[in-house]
């Protein structure tokens, strides 16, 4: 009997096929989360380093959008339930700031006289902003069991 040499150890260590809530749709989710962290990165340096004094708080919520979306980013491509915590703590993050400064836009906009990537709701970016973590945490929540 032959056998071979990719027998199945239990060391997921050194098992580099992607599984669980890294594969398939999940490779889709880090890649937009990936995408919203460049953008949300670029968008925020920019603002703050042109025109700081013109809108500071919504420029440093860009920053933090930006922060929390390379934070999720991250965690949602490392695997294991503790990389699965901290994504779904930031993802939880995200959406409580989505809902936050979205509304805070609409029933006052004077106060983001300038866009973030969470005002209106994300309106400004096809409100994926606000469905994006509504994704994640359903991704997470189905895949919770997995190490």
């Amino acid at each position: 009997m032959k056998t071979s040499n990719t027998a199945n150890t239990g060391d997921s260590s050194t098992d580099s096929t992607p599984h669980g809530r890294t594969a398939g749709a999940g490779r889709l989710l880090i890649t937009v989360y990936a995408v919203f962290a460049i953008s949300a990165t670029a968008r925020a340096g920019f603002q703050i380093a042109t025109a700081f004094a013109d809108a500071p708080v919504a420029y440093l919520l860009s920053a933090f959008a930006a922060v929390v979306y390379i934070v999720a980013t991250v965690a949602l491509a490392k695997p294991g339930a503790g990389w699965a915590k901290v994504a779904s703590a930031a993802i939880c993050v995200e959406l409580v700031g989505v809902l936050v400064v979205g509304a805070l836009s609409v029933f006052d906009p004077a106060a983001f006289p300038h866009a973030t990537v969470w005002s209106m709701f994300g309106k400004g970016y096809g409100y994926i902003p606000l469905l994006l973590p509504i994704i994640g945490l359903i991704w997470l929540y189905r895949h919770r069991d997995e190490k």
